[in-house]
């Protein structure tokens, strides 16, 4: 077992791991943060993605070894300082950018990592990063407008698709 120490959503954790242990393991194990979810263990469904430094990571692909030390925000750190939803979660429920939930997290967190390279993306900028993420439920529409929506843009136009 190796001890790992993270900032994680402002607070500084530590926790013993194995040398195996992945990233999202440790945040839902150790830390109890639940709201990353882990829907297929190979980065592929983009549920479990968090942020790491100022990157988008996708949490299963990531040993928890390797963000020693690091910045690390969840979907619960999303969330504004009074526990209020944080603009890009107010506009997914604004806008009904989720059905049953679960990509919702990896959503969100997705969201934010455009919205922090690209204030004013277009349509297709949005439809572009989220093809890392998979729903099974929404059929997109509504999280493109969510995403567009929380960048300041006029949703209107938001194509169905």
């Amino acid at each position: 077992m190796t001890q790992v120490t993270m900032t994680v959503n402002g607070k500084s954790v530590s926790g013993d791991v194995e040398g195996r242990t992945l990233l999202s393991t440790f945040i839902r194990e150790n830390l109890s943060l639940t709201g990353t979810h882990v829907g297929c263990d190979t980065g592929q469904c983009g549920a479990c993605t968090i942020d790491v430094n100022g990157k988008s990571v996708k949490s299963c692909n990531m040993f928890a070894l390797e963000a020693d030390g690091a910045e690390v925000t969840t979907i619960e750190g999303m969330a504004n300082e009074d526990g209020s939803l944080g603009t890009i979660q107010a506009a997914f429920r604004e806008h009904h950018g989720l059905q049953c939930g679960f990509c919702t997290p990896g959503m969100v967190m997705t969201a934010k990592a455009l919205l922090d390279e690209n204030p004013n993306p277009t349509e297709a900028d949005v439809r572009a990063y989220l093809s890392g993420n998979l729903c099974r439920c929404t059929g997109y529409h509504n999280i493109v407008k969510a995403i567009m929506a929380a960048s300041g843009q006029d949703v209107s136009a938001v194509a169905a698709e």
